[in-house]
């Protein structure tokens, strides 16, 4: 994975963009992502922190190793994880196609929002398996941009969307893989699969959710998709400020 495959970019923007979501999504994703005192666990692809403070907080007697293959990503994270005084978090920076660990180092391995942008997520869940523990558990959290519904509904809008899932899979990702999480799993050999679909709603009565997720995540996170789309030719400009779901 280059800097190249992100297809959101990395600026000031979308780090604030991820911080956004991953707090407003931190009931919805995490109301069960707890582990127990004295557990190690491995945070992988954990970019700027945005789910290692969530993560750090809410396990505060674990202690979390938390890699990312981006040292100016690292330094984001350190800073956040600095500023929220919590202790239990190391950072390294290492790719997570060549873990720089042990066979069966982790007792529990966390991976969020980082498959769809890999090419081979095969080998990267394999990677990750190697050095889980027998007994351990791997959570695994990714989204699917073809799932989004809105109202009034727009053809324009639909079709920024659907630039930014194929300027993903220009970049080798997929940005439709929360569909088949449960085939992937089983693919590298996981039996004890489950699966747990957690789905966004926002209107006007709502005021939270449709500042945290519809304005601040998903607009944003489509927005931050228009350069590549444009260079690749999906979409010229003008149709792109005429289409923007804002």
């Amino acid at each position: 994975m280059t800097s190249l495959d992100y297809v959101h970019g990395y600026t000031e923007d979308e780090a604030n963009r991820l911080a956004d979501q991953a707090g407003t999504l931190a009931d919805l994703l995490h109301h069960d992502t707890q582990y127990p005192a004295g557990s190690l666990v491995l945070e992988a692809g954990c970019g700027v922190g945005a789910q290692t403070r969530i993560l750090a907080r809410r396990s505060p007697s674990a202690h979390f190793v938390s890699v990312d293959v981006f040292a100016k990503s690292l330094a984001l994270a350190r800073e956040a994880i600095e500023r929220e005084g919590l202790g239990n978090v190391e950072f390294k920076q290492a790719n997570l196609l060549a873990l720089p660990f042990s066979e069966a180092t982790f007792d529990h391995v966390f991976v969020c929002f980082v498959l769809e942008h890999l090419r081979r997520p095969e080998d990267a869940l394999r990677a990750l398996l190697r050095v889980l523990r027998p007994g351990g558990s791997l959570t695994v959290i990714e989204g699917d941009h073809g799932s989004a519904f809105f109202h009034p509904q727009s053809a324009r809008a639909t079709r920024t969307i659907e630039c930014l899932s194929e300027a993903q899979a220009a970049a080798g990702g997929d940005s439709l893989i929360g569909r088949r999480l449960y085939p992937l799993l089983r693919s590298v050999g996981l039996d004890d699969v489950q699966v747990s679909p957690r789905f966004v709603y926002a209107d006007a009565t709502r005021p939270g959710w449709v500042d945290g997720f519809t304005r601040k995540t998903f607009i944003a996170m489509v927005e931050g998709a228009a350069e590549p789309a444009q260079r690749l030719g999906l979409i010229d400009q003008a149709a792109w400020e005429q289409a923007s779901p804002t």
